[in-house]
């Protein structure tokens, strides 16, 4: 397993993080066994995984209060990030909504506590001060960012410092490869990626778009007439799975599940530090470690970009996955 530190501070995290958001929500993810989610904890673990994604939105707090419960006797080995409520950005509910993340995560403190979404009704000053004020009290370790694009994320660092930025990326959805890696790179900040896999796009699982469960085929990949989509676009379905097919190939050629070579091309970009992948099994959970064994030659990295150039062509710099109307700016 390779390492790194968040941003200016000295907390060392695995560069596989595990994502904890797939192991509570049936509506998207489909029906998921407990004793599989806590063996996929476990073998991430086990695998030298150290750091746990969550949030408090995931499954109402089910996501937390599971972590807490399998990785409290763990606590000092592990590092846990989760994310405010995006409704609760004010000064107050921001300090109430970490007591309760702490209370779920069964801790007194959280390594990595994250605006979840900018709140462009809150001054983002006054979000900063509650977490200056949580970072004074020890009950966070670091304070960082997710979904925050190249308008806030300099508006943000005006007023604190963010050690992080969390924001969706992958092969098959290269949006920050516009402006926002340079951005983070130049201000120190480090890039989580979800959705690393593109909702599972990436480990070969699907064959067709028609073969992906509506809760996945809503984002702006997929056209805009699928049952859930919201988005009003075209989506970019022929040149996704033209662009598996070539993935697939280098996979095969290079030995490797597909989904671990998507995870390595990923540590390889510029200004990113890990890569939150969700497992939902033991089997996954290990396969996702792998990853950060794997080192892709140049050649092969360049190879798997050019397969998805013309996905990221179709899809732009928009870098919500959800909407045409981006909420990340």
């Amino acid at each position: 397993m390779q390492y790194t530190t968040l941003g200016q501070t000295d907390i060392e995290v695995s560069r596989i993080c595990m994502g904890c958001w797939a192991i509570v929500d049936p509506q998207t993810w489909g029906p998921q066994d407990e004793e599989d989610a806590v063996a996929a904890i476990n073998a991430s673990r086990a695998a030298g995984v150290n750091f746990f994604d969550t949030a408090a939105s995931y499954g109402d707090g089910a996501s937390e209060e599971l972590l807490g419960r399998v990785l409290e006797p763990h606590r000092q080995e592990v590092v846990l990030g989760t994310k405010l409520l995006s409704s609760c950005n004010r000064r107050d509910e921001a300090i109430r909504e970490c007591e309760n993340s702490l209370r779920r995560l069964r801790t007194d403190y959280i390594d990595l506590f994250q605006i979840h979404w900018p709140d462009r009704d809150v001054p983002f000053d006054e979000t900063a001060e509650a977490l200056d004020r949580l970072l004074e009290q020890g009950k966070i370790r670091a304070a960082g960012v997710s979904n925050f694009g190249p308008k806030d994320l300099p508006a943000f660092l005006d007023v604190m410092r963010t050690e992080v930025n969390q924001i969706a990326y992958s092969m098959l959805f290269r949006a920050p490869e516009y402006e926002l890696l340079s951005l983070c790179e130049e201000n120190d900040v480090t890039v989580l990626c979800y959705s690393p896999l593109a909702e599972a796009l990436l480990t070969g699982k699907f064959e067709s778009a028609d073969d992906v469960p509506a809760g996945r085929a809503r984002t702006r990949l997929y056209s805009t007439s699928r049952p859930q989509a919201r988005h009003g676009e075209p989506g970019a379905e022929k040149e996704i799975f033209e662009a598996l097919r070539r993935v697939r190939e280098v996979a095969e050629a290079e030995g490797v599940p597909m989904a671990q070579l998507s995870l390595a091309w990923l540590l390889k970009q510029k200004a990113v530090g890990c890569a939150i992948a969700g497992a939902r099994n033991e089997r996954q959970a290990r396969e996702n470690a792998g990853a950060a064994d794997l080192d892709l030659s140049a050649d092969v990295v360049e190879e798997l970009s050019r397969a998805t150039d013309a996905v990221k062509e179709k899809l732009g710099p928009n870098l919500d996955m959800w909407q045409a109307d981006s909420r990340i700016q």
